[in-house]
């Protein structure tokens, strides 16, 4: 297997803590992390680029870091939560990896970021009702991933385990 692996999600699913400790049992792999690859050209957090250019501006920067990012091999990459909303994404993802599909309530994921500040699509009217309409418009593409794995209640060890097993399979 030397695959990518590409993790797709909600925001509060896991992917940043799931991509490092992946990482920390696949040392032979480098670690991308999307948002933070987008944080690093701009010289700007995620949170002010929406700000100050709106998230069509962000997607674009997101697309542009998946074409550079998800070519070749050994890869754990980390995709922003509506990465993979973008069909040429999806694409780009699906033909050069495995693409594992984190998922959590929205009860889970609302107790895991209700105190986190840098997320900019929750800016406004944060609330349960806010994170599970973003996921019921996300959930027909987030299928289309290669496997998908609940987090909820899961601690980040037995999270690496199902996914080391699903990929060596």
């Amino acid at each position: 297997m030397n695959k990518n692996i590409i993790l797709i999600g909600m925001m509060g699913s896991g992917k940043t803590t799931i991509s490092k400790e992946l990482y920390n049992e696949l040392p032979e792999y480098s670690l991308i992390d999307i948002d933070s690859e987008i944080e690093k050209s701009t010289q700007k957090k995620i949170s002010e680029i929406f700000l100050k250019h709106g998230e069509p501006f962000f997607r674009m920067l997101e697309a542009d870091k998946i074409k550079k990012f998800c070519t070749g091999n050994n890869k754990i990459i980390s995709a922003g939560g509506g990465a993979f909303e973008n069909e040429d994404n999806r694409k780009i993802m699906l033909a050069n990896g495995v693409v594992i599909y984190l998922k959590a309530t929205t009860e889970e994921i609302f107790n895991r970021i209700k105190n986190e500040t840098h997320r900019p699509l929750l800016k406004r009217n944060f609330s349960l009702e806010k994170i599970e309409t973003i996921m019921k418009n996300r959930e027909k593409n987030y299928r289309k991933a290669n496997y998908t794995i609940d987090t909820t209640g899961k601690t980040p060890y037995n999270i690496v385990k199902e996914i080391l097993g699903v990929i060596n399979d």
